[in-house]
């Protein structure tokens, strides 16, 4: 029997540390980690104390040399920017790891958590973790300064609209509001006829011009105006203008068509009635329920003008009313509405309900009228018009009253409203007594026009409560599903992400 001896087990040995004797593995450097961290410092040119610029107005941050970016805390854009404050001074080690440590909010400190590596003496790799301290330090931004300044601007808009009622002016603004196009503008002040809007860029002026001819019907023309000019780096600095113009129509007008004009439009009489003013001016035949569409450039092209100021607007009360049943189309007619029913009615002023005075008329309005209803209207057959197109109809063509919307008590209607809308934050002088009739004119059109009504954020109001339907006298309702909550942020001690890092 043979006596099999296997090989001998191979054990790494130790060595002592020549500097304080302890047992460790071999390595490079023939020293222990304690040693090896007490001798070199791997981070040495490395900046543990920085300072980083931040905008409270805006809640930006510097990024040098000239650019403010937006970040939230404890985000990979802040820490970023973080890294970069020691980027150059990062070129000779290597970079493992990098994290926030938690500071309390309204601290003005950052706290970055640092791992690095480095070839040190024979080839040892040592790694070592450090903390760098960032001090926020307040900075107003360039663009802040502007909007302080509130005069120095680049770019202006000036909308105008040459009508007494504002009521297109009420929908613009809460559309602006709905797609935020506020947000860039240094200043917004409110004159007579119309708004201004000052932008610190001619590229956020354009983009407002852009906007408004996609939501209303107008045209619009820019002019510059040279401010200064450095002749040696020939740089040109203007102030440019843009003027918008939109279309003097608004909604419960009463107009006169071009004969031209109402021939393209399908032979549609030429008195009608604007409905809505949206993106395109819709307007209504009383007589037939044609309707049709005029959009900006066809409005320049053949232009015509209300015949009525809306505080001409009569009460009348409806005697008796017919629906009528589909009359047939002419040739050539255009598309009828399908949410109007054409009706027949006899009607009397209030203001002459001592007399027998009653006029005859047809009206779009025969799906919400009944007998005894009180309604508003414009009284064509005892008024002087003042209209070219108007002076050159037959007389028999023109009807004595153009019925425009059904009357309701206004004071009930204020007090059981229960939702709001927002305003643009704007100079101006005031709200006069008519300002205030116009703009809750604006809100009962709201209530009326489903169509206009989902272009709108409307806010519920959490002050006025649910009122039931049973004491419904049949005016129209904003349904609560239409409404939104009104957002109320309250500040959090603790703060979180993308919490406002500054503090009064």
């Amino acid at each position: 029997m043979e006596y099999m001896v296997g090989p001998a087990a191979h054990s790494q040995g130790n060595i002592l540390c020549c500097h304080c004797g302890v047992p460790i593995p071999p390595n490079p450097a023939n020293m222990c980690v304690g040693c090896l961290r007490a001798r070199v410092d791997i981070t040495e040119g490395i900046p543990k104390q920085l300072t980083l610029s931040f905008c409270k107005q805006c809640e930006r941050y510097l990024q040098p040399p000239g650019t403010w970016v937006q970040c939230a805390l404890e985000s990979r854009e802040l820490l970023a920017l973080c890294l970069k404050k020691i980027k150059a001074s990062l070129n000779k080690v290597r970079l493992i790891d990098a994290g926030f440590i938690w500071t309390e909010p309204h601290s003005k400190r950052l706290k970055l958590k640092v791992t690095v590596q480095k070839e040190v003496i024979n080839g040892a790799v040592l790694q070592q973790v450090f903390v760098v301290e960032y001090t926020v330090q307040p900075q107003m931004c360039e663009d802040c300064h502007r909007i302080e300044a509130k005069d120095f601007w680049k770019a202006v808009v000036q909308v105008r609209q040459k009508t007494l009622h504002k009521k297109t002016f009420f929908y613009l603004e809460q559309l602006i509001l709905k797609h935020k196009l506020h947000q860039n503008t240094l200043r917004i002040k409110e004159i007579h006829d119309g708004l201004d809007f000052y932008y610190s860029s001619k590229q956020q002026a354009q983009k407002m011009v852009d906007f408004l001819q996609c939501t209303v019907p107008s045209r619009s023309k820019s002019s510059q105006r040279l401010t200064s000019h450095d002749v040696h780096s020939n740089v040109y600095n203007y102030k440019s203008t843009f003027s918008v113009e939109i279309v003097p129509i608004c909604k419960d007008n009463v107009v006169c068509l071009s004969p031209k004009l109402a021939q393209s439009l399908g032979n549609m009489s030429q008195i009608c009635v604007c409905i809505r003013v949206t993106s395109t001016v819709h307007l209504i035949d009383p007589s037939t329920l044609q309707i049709a569409e005029i959009d900006g450039n066809t409005y320049w092209r053949y232009p015509f003008n209300s015949l009525f100021h809306p505080k001409q607007l009569e009460e009348f009360i409806v005697m008796d009313i017919s629906r009528v049943q589909e009359r047939k189309k002419g040739a050539g007619a255009g598309a009828r509405s399908n949410k109007h029913t054409l009706a027949e009615a006899w009607v009397q002023k209030t203001s002459e309900l001592d007399t027998d005075h009653q006029y005859f008329c047809s009206t779009h309005l025969g799906h919400i009228l009944n007998p005894g209803d009180l309604v508003l209207g414009f009284d064509l057959a005892n008024c002087n018009l003042n209209d070219e197109f108007v002076n050159k109809m037959n007389p028999h063509s023109i009807p004595d009253v153009v019925l425009i919307k059904k009357s309701y008590d206004r004071a009930k209607r204020q007090h059981r409203r229960n939702w709001k809308l927002k305003e643009l934050e704007r100079d101006k002088e005031g709200m006069d007594t008519d300002d205030e009739r116009q703009y809750q004119d604006f809100l009962e059109d709201l209530e009326e026009d489903e169509t206009i009504r989902k272009n709108v954020n409307i806010y519920r109001n959490a002050d006025i409560p649910v009122e039931s339907d049973t004491d419904d006298d049949g005016a129209p309702r904003i349904s609560l599903a239409e409404m939104l909550e009104d957002l109320h942020i309250s500040q959090d001690a603790t703060g979180g992400e993308g919490a406002n890092m500054m503090t009064e």
